[in-house]
């Protein structure tokens, strides 16, 4: 599940760690509240307008910019919300902008020098542990730092046992140039950020930039935060935040019925029982020619209702030709899925416009294959896996 900026940073405030200011806004007039208020309780004379989707790059689409009296905060602000924003991390039709997150400005130039800092905290996957990734070339995408000049990249791998050490911390950073009062601060950010890292449960910790600022505080300007959904439960008032607006709409609304339902670029709707075998059912239409539209897992009940629910929400994808139902009876008999197939496809009646193949095997398989082939409708019926891939290409080939 993904935050917003301003989302994120109230959770990394409330763990202690020094954030960029700021407050949110619909419109433009209350951006220019916002700002005034903002004024009064960090006397920033310039405000940073910044576009609140979910998707990095955002200054490169336009959806971050400077606004240096309150006429500019009002004319930005009134560009910026309610366009489609397109950046690297977007489609071709971008994001619409709902809100702006209205900040103060902390490049204020002083005393020391201003340099820019990358930081993320995730799962290292490969050793099964925690890591600190962080860079000198804060501002810019990692993944052309990671290409271009992988050795300015650093990790630290943190041991579950012992959590985050001290030296580690302090060697982040020494690894970044820093000294004096910068030094102490960065080991204070870090460790902030860490903890707050493992008490939202999440799944991605991303500041770029992390801002040492001329008076040499560390600041966490931007913010990307992913929380793990399977913690959730964990955390009621997160999961409160989550903006469906920034979803796939479709996803969304699968989600709302119990289907675990994720959206591909393809032409082949996919109806399975099981994480795993839809997956293996997705690799199979790919080898036989064809492109999965989506992943389907209808879970262990595959009753008339669901299984209606699930055509209704495949068939929103209008790029789909045909669609598989591959169910393995084992919890759920395949006589009672069959007749589920059958019932929601009389209730749709002419809504099914696409050709449907349906494999079941497992417990009661052969009274299903029968179910389906006596019941006069034009439902091709399988048996073998890749036998139902090979009819599903035949259709969408015609």
């Amino acid at each position: 599940m993904n935050l917003h900026e301003y989302q994120g940073k109230e959770i990394l405030a409330s763990y202690g760690v020094t954030i960029q200011r700021g407050k949110v806004a619909t419109t433009s007039d209350e951006a220019v509240a916002a700002a005034k208020a903002l004024t009064e309780e960090t006397g920033t004379g310039w405000h940073v307008i910044k576009a609140q989707v979910h998707a990095g790059g955002r200054g490169k689409g336009g959806g971050v910019k400077l606004a240096k009296n309150l006429d500019q905060v009002k004319e930005i602000s009134g560009e910026i919300i309610g366009m489609d924003l397109v950046t690297p991390q977007t489609t071709a039709e971008g994001k619409r902008v709902h809100q702006v997150l209205v900040a103060e400005d902390v490049y204020e130039p002083g005393e020391a020098e201003i340099e820019e800092f990358y930081m993320s905290v995730l799962l290292d996957r490969a050793q099964g542990k925690n890591m600190i990734m962080y860079s000198t070339e804060g501002g810019m995408d990692i993944e052309t730092v990671a290409e271009e000049t992988p050795h300015l990249i650093f990790t630290e791998t943190i041991d579950p046992a012992h959590g985050l050490q001290g030296f580690q911390a302090r060697r982040i950073a020494f690894n970044l140039g820093l000294s004096g009062k910068a030094f102490k601060e960065m080991t204070k950010f870090v460790n902030s950020l860490y903890n707050a890292y493992l008490g939202s449960d999440s799944a991605l910790f991303e500041i770029n930039p992390v801002l040492k600022a001329s008076n040499n505080t560390i600041i966490a300007v931007d913010c990307k935060i992913t929380l793990d959904e399977n913690a959730l439960f964990r955390h009621k008032d997160l999961a409160e935040l989550r903006d469906t607006r920034e979803e796939n709409a479709t996803e969304v609304e699968a989600k709302a019925v119990g289907l675990n339902y994720v959206d591909l670029d393809g032409n082949v709707g996919c109806m399975v029982n099981g994480a795993g075998l839809a997956m293996a059912t997705m690799d199979l239409i790919k080898q036989a020619g064809g492109s999965p539209a989506n992943f389907l897992d209808v879970g262990g009940t595959a009753d008339a209702k669901r299984v209606e629910e699930a055509f209704k929400i495949i068939l929103k994808d209008k790029g789909v030709k045909a669609i598989l139902v591959n169910i393995f009876g084992g919890i759920v008999r395949c006589d009672r899925v069959a007749q589920g197939i059958i019932d929601a496809k009389k209730s749709m009646g002419d809504a099914m416009n696409v050709p449907l193949i349906v494999r079941l095997q497992g417990t009661n398989a052969e009274i299903a294959k029968e179910l389906i082939d006596n019941s006069g409708m034009d439902v091709q019926s399988a048996v073998e896996f890749q036998e139902a891939a090979d009819k599903v290409q035949a259709v969408i080939a015609k």
